[in-house]
């Protein structure tokens, strides 16, 4: 450009007669050209600049990458529902699976079959922020290979506070912890206590010393309101501990579903032993958890959304999955719904009917609910 520009003003020049604004046109169009040659330059500089720090990008996403991908315990990320969205190499040999294969599979699908209630319990009780969890799991390998691991979890919420992505830090187990949990289970062995037997409807005796523990059947648990109506506020099947020693509440109720078969465990026992503290540690987590869910269903503002909560609730609690649906295994009363949702038996009455209206529900030949979709 300088140079035709210069050629241009040098034929003008030549000229036999000279327009008056011809020079003062040439000369602009010089600055202007001396200009664009700065911006030139500068956006070379800036050009420079930014190639470094593609450079300087490119580095720092292979350190990274080298990070996740070669760090020493197994490392996932998946949505808030457990789908997996990125894995690292530890974790796919832990599971003997290619990585590709592992992208856009559910966690749950490689967890033991008998573990699944126990993890998706600890899935959904996630959704509530908080410190980092830890859960002790059993998963299968690719080749049918059973292996115990721990599972450290963190999860990142959205400005709203609903969870977005989940972080899961997989430890395998090894050989000598596996047989130290085997012996603590081995030396805390329930099986060896005396068995008590309650029919259903019985109402099971407790005390500020004795935590029972669940080896068959259903416990529903209650209390009593200021106006004398009976409260649910937790039920403990198969594997699970209760008490009145966990609970501050005056008006403390258990009571059998339907017959149960239960041990029991003095309070003195746990603190003496180190064996049986760690072995019941995550039962009285189970039951803290479980409460406090049973709690979040007063803070529903409609009826109708508590009581979707208290179904999906015993939905994931005690449902046995029957094909695509869910059965409550145990009959509560619509008197017994009204309470936990601090409302009438007349609306739980008129909301059940609307929800088996709508296909949402339904019940089998024993009475029991049938949950279909309640999305």
């Amino acid at each position: 450009m300088d140079k035709r520009i210069a050629k241009l003003y040098e034929n003008v020049v030549n000229l036999p007669v000279l327009p008056h604004s011809v020079p003062q046109v040439l000369f602009e169009l010089g600055s202007a050209s001396q200009t664009v040659h700065y911006a030139i330059e500068e956006l070379y500089q800036q050009n420079e600049q930014l190639e470094k720090v593609q450079e300087t990008l490119a580095a720092e996403f292979y350190r990274y990458e080298e990070l996740f991908e070669e760090a020493p315990d197994g490392y996932c990320v998946t949505d808030a529902h457990g789908k997996i969205q990125l894995a690292n190499r530890k974790f796919s040999r832990l599971l003997n699976i290619e990585k590709h294969y592992l992208v856009g599979k559910n966690l749950v699908n490689f967890v033991a079959l008998e573990e699944r209630k126990c993890f998706r319990n600890f899935l959904s009780q996630l959704s509530q922020p908080g410190r980092n969890q830890e859960l002790v799991i059993c998963l299968q390998r690719r080749s049918g290979e059973f292996f115990e691991v721990v599972f450290t979890v963190s999860a990142s919420y959205d400005n709203q506070g609903k969870p977005q992505s989940l972080r899961w830090l997989l430890r395998a187990i090894n050989e000598r912890k596996s047989s130290q949990l085997t012996q603590i289970k081995k030396d805390c062995d329930f099986g060896d206590r005396p068995i008590y037997k309650y029919s259903k409807g019985e109402t099971i005796l407790l005390d500020q010393q004795t935590i029972w523990y669940v080896c068959q059947g259903v416990v529903k648990l209650t209390t009593l309101c200021e106006s004398g109506e009976e409260t649910l506020v937790g039920l403990a099947d198969q594997g699970m501990i209760f008490g009145s020693y966990m609970t501050s509440l005056n008006n403390y109720q258990a009571t059998a579903m339907f017959d149960v078969q239960l041990v029991s465990i003095y309070v003195s026992e746990i603190t003496a032993s180190p064996n049986l503290s760690y072995l019941l540690l995550p039962k009285f987590n189970q039951r803290l958890r479980q409460t406090e869910a049973f709690l979040a269903v007063s803070g529903f503002r409609r009826v109708q959304d508590r009581l979707y909560y208290l179904l999906r609730l015993l939905k994931q609690e005690i449902g046995e999955k029957i094909g695509n649906e869910t059965r409550i295994p145990i009959r509560l009363t619509h008197e017994d719904f009204a309470n936990a949702c601090c409302t009438t038996r007349v609306t739980i009455t008129r909301l059940m009917c609307k929800l088996k209206y709508q296909g949402k529900i339904t019940f089998d030949n024993k009475r029991h609910i049938i949950v279909k979709n309640l999305d």
